[in-house]
């Protein structure tokens, strides 16, 4: 089981990039647009610098809702590959059944 803060963590930062998202893609859009005078543009670059970098979608971490684990995180099922062993080994996933050859 993963750390309660870092969970925690994780998803302050979902809420926060949820918070955050139309004004940093407005912003993204201005310093991409090269009709723009170049002073606009940079203005554009430090208003986004100051947005909280955990307002970034890229910072967010695929976690397992069960175990809370980062890694090896199936994101169909949103879990890793432990729990999703376990819970298809008890049948709780519909469609799911162990493979034998």
């Amino acid at each position: 089981m993963a750390k309660t803060s870092i969970i925690e963590r994780n998803k302050k930062r979902q809420k926060m990039a949820k918070q955050y998202a139309a004004r940093r893609a407005r912003l993204k859009a201005i310093t991409r647009d090269e009709s723009l005078d170049p002073e606009e543009r940079f203005e554009a670059h430090l208003k986004l610098a100051q947005i909280p970098r955990n307002a970034s979608k890229t910072r967010i971490k695929n976690r397992c809702q069960v175990s809370g684990r980062s890694k090896a995180v199936y994101r169909k099922f949103m879990l890793s590959r432990i729990a999703l062993r376990d819970l298809a080994s008890e049948g709780k996933i519909p469609g799911m059944v162990k493979s034998s050859w």
